[in-house]
């Protein structure tokens, strides 16, 4: 019997239809000798199955179970490829976890820490990554252009703190700028904005997973914007120019695989992460945020990545997938 395999995308952001995407490069990749693959699209709490026929069976969230020609299909496993909530912050995993469904992601805890990028940086830096400087306001909250300027400096970034999204990121460069860049920030992914200081130096992208038989350290990816920054723009209609891997020496590659897998392993993650950092002045590696369900387009990072190790995404999946039943 072929396991089932529910990819599960949409969700709550303002990356909904580019969950979509990459449910479709997931499905492609999947093997399909091996697995019966079903798309399962949440949108609120309209949880449907997209079936073969281009019909959809809406899921009985109970169970998590859908009708197929009469039949019950109840996952063996759910690839989650969800940006933003509820898929990137711990919220699905829990439902999952009850359900007693094991998934490609990391638990409940490391989700809901990765997804908020403040605490995410205040955790990692009491373990030696290096981090920008930053500030947290939530709704209500009110700081002075002064105190900004004081604290972390312009130019600098105000986007919001919880979500894996572009929208609402403003790269802030003059006074004037600040108050209208954190309204702007508060109005798109939630009550809560992070200011950070600006890092100079080039952006590189690492993919890493671990397996009980292996750890995989994937070639960098060095993105070169068309734009001030990797925004929204850059990230999916193509303003950037991506190099894998990446112009880096062999020393300072071997660093930054080596932070990545310290900090795969300081966290217990699970399945695929995607780590970003800048690597400033003097070669000091700095971290700009994780991706625990990173893109999966042909074209996105890390099937971009796999491909420059030499290896298939269809293999690289089979292997995330078979590790929780090994």
């Amino acid at each position: 019997m072929k396991r089932i395999i529910a990819i599960i995308a949409g969700g709550d952001s303002s990356e909904h239809d580019v969950s979509l995407r990459s449910a479709q490069g997931i499905y492609s990749f999947l093997d399909k000798e091996r697995y019966c693959v079903y798309v399962v699209e949440i949108t609120g709490l309209a949880w449907e199955a997209h079936l073969e026929d281009g019909t959809r069976s809406t899921v009985d969230k109970n169970d998590f179970s859908f009708m197929v020609k009469g039949q019950k299909v109840k996952p063996d496993y759910c690839y989650i490829t969800i940006h933003g909530t509820p898929g990137e912050n711990g919220l699905l995993q829990g439902y999952l976890d009850l359900m007693r469904i094991p998934y490609s992601t990391s638990g409940v805890l490391v989700e809901a820490l990765t997804f908020n990028k403040f605490t995410l940086n205040q955790y990692l830096k009491s373990w030696g990554v290096s981090v920008s400087e930053s500030i947290m306001l939530r709704k209500g909250q009110t700081i002075s252009n002064e105190e900004v300027i004081q604290r972390v400096g312009l130019p600098c970034f105000i986007k919001p703190n919880a979500g894996g999204s572009s929208f609402g990121v403003t790269k802030v460069k003059t006074p004037e700028q600040i108050q209208p860049a954190i309204e702007l920030a508060m109005q798109e992914e939630g009550a809560e904005v992070m200011i950070e200081a600006f890092m100079k130096g080039t952006e590189i992208s690492c993919g890493h997973y671990k397996t009980k038989k292996r750890e995989v350290a994937l070639p960098i990816t060095e993105v070169v914007p068309a734009n001030e920054f990797f925004d929204y723009n850059a990230k999916y209609n193509g303003e950037v120019q991506e190099i894998t891997p990446a112009r880096l020496s062999d020393e300072v590659t071997d660093r930054v695989h080596k932070l990545n897998s310290a900090i795969y392993q300081i966290l217990g993650a699970n399945g695929i992460i995607r780590v970003d950092y800048i690597i400033g002045e003097g070669d000091k590696i700095q971290m700009l945020e994780i991706n625990t369900t990173p893109g999966m387009t042909a074209t996105s990072f890390i099937p971009q990545q796999v491909k420059a190790a030499g290896m298939e995404m269809k293999d690289v999946l089979t292997e995330i997938i078979e590790n929780q039943f090994d």
